[in-house]
């Protein structure tokens, strides 16, 4: 049997990126500074920044085949800054990325950071909307691939609105709205639904996920961008 290739999950919250690299083929080390006790893998409570320093000075890094990012994005983000910046959220975070990004460098390790739309300082290599899933969650991602490429794929035309009240209008759609609260927002059972994501029902998890879809997506295209050409057509029939 082939040894599943490992990957490094950062910032890895309740592990909406960690369960689509696992149904991609690989095992999973997730690491944040919270405790995440519904964290379905390994899991190691650190600062992400510390921990992968550690990696890398001790030279374990080199067991990873590929390391995944999702640093907090609450500063660049577009929500936060509109939405949620007029209610005081967002206006202390201290931008992470830079130092990651150095850091993963220095790793010499392929990998990925994450982030959401509109949100400096990142590549936006790949982009990646529910829509290409057929799920009932926009949620657009932007995906900064190092060390590796892949062609993003084609954005189809959404089939309506995000369900849920506008500047005083109700709008109904085949979307839900997967982040904050009120104002016709999903909840818990609409968000666990639309994401497919099961294993946690903590808001703020939910809220902060990226669907598995979308890693289970990036996963596969690094596994095939990494094996020899007789072998690409095969895996890529089951992106």
């Amino acid at each position: 049997m082939t040894e599943q290739p490992r990957l490094l999950d950062l910032f890895c919250c309740a592990g909406g990126a960690g369960a689509g690299y696992a149904a991609a083929g690989f095992q999973i080390t997730g690491v944040d500074i919270a405790s995440r006790p519904r964290y379905p893998y390994a899991f190691v409570r650190s600062c992400a920044l510390e921990y992968l320093t550690r990696l890398i000075d001790s030279g374990e890094v080199r067991q990873y085949a590929l390391i995944h990012a999702s640093p907090p994005c609450q500063e660049g983000c577009a929500l936060t800054q509109g939405t949620n910046r007029s209610r005081g959220w967002g206006g202390d975070h201290v931008q992470l990325i830079p130092e990651l990004r150095v850091l993963l460098e220095r790793a010499g390790r392929p990998f990925v950071i994450e982030q959401p739309t509109g949100t400096a300082p990142i590549r936006s290599d790949i982009t990646l909307c529910g829509e290409m899933f057929r799920l009932e969650v926009l949620r657009h991602r932007n995906f900064e691939l190092g060390g590796w490429s892949t062609r993003p794929p084609a954005h189809p035309r959404h089939r309506g609105p995000v369900r849920g009240w506008r500047h005083g209008e109700w709008r109904d759609g085949p979307y839900v709205a997967a982040y904050g609260s009120g104002g016709g927002k999903a909840s818990v059972p609409e968000m666990q639904a639309a994401m497919g994501i099961t294993w946690t029902d903590v808001r703020e998890e939910l809220t902060e996920a990226i669907p598995p879809a979308y890693a289970t997506w990036i996963g596969r295209a690094f596994l095939t961008a990494r094996r020899p050409a007789a072998e690409q057509l095969t895996l890529l029939e089951g992106v």
